[in-house]
């Protein structure tokens, strides 16, 4: 099992590393920039080029069944689903097959709105919950997946 985390603007990262660390999981932090590599050999800094999604289309080339994905990123979320991945997203919210339609229906007219009517529409800011609902999510979720395994 492999760690990706879509690090452009990931207010997560620290969390990540330290879930992974506990259970001994490589990371791979994708940037278009800007990050400073990590001397922990489980952690490995990818840069891509710059681009409109080139750090997601690596993340979606490489990921596979059991890896789990860290992003915020609704379209990517649903391209880690159709490779066997689990995408999280930074407050916790695991994206599933059953919940990703309506995330990209949402986004899709929240992009509509801004749009037609010229106006921007906002997310909650990021919150000291959300850290914590992250932390339990990941750690959930890399017990699941570790079990699965071991049962395979």
């Amino acid at each position: 099992m492999n760690i990706f985390i879509d690090a452009d603007a990931c207010p997560v990262k620290d969390e990540t590393v330290k879930v992974a660390a506990r259970y001994q999981l490589p990371v791979k932090i994708v940037s278009n920039g800007g990050m400073r590599p990590s001397r922990d050999p489980m952690i490995e800094t990818i840069v891509v080029a710059s681009g409109a999604d080139a750090a997601d289309d690596w993340i979606a080339e490489r990921c596979g069944a059991g890896d789990v994905v860290i992003t915020a990123d609704i379209p990517l979320a649903s391209r880690i689903l159709e490779a066997g991945g689990t995408p999280l997203g930074p407050t916790g919210k695991v994206f599933t097959e059953e919940t990703i339609g309506m995330a990209l229906a949402m986004r899709d007219l929240k992009q509509h709105l801004r749009e037609t009517t010229n106006s921007q529409t906002y997310n909650r800011g990021f919150e000291a919950k959300d850290r914590s609902n992250f932390l339990q999510a990941l750690d959930r979720l890399v017990v699941q997946q570790l079990n699965r395994q071991r049962q395979s």
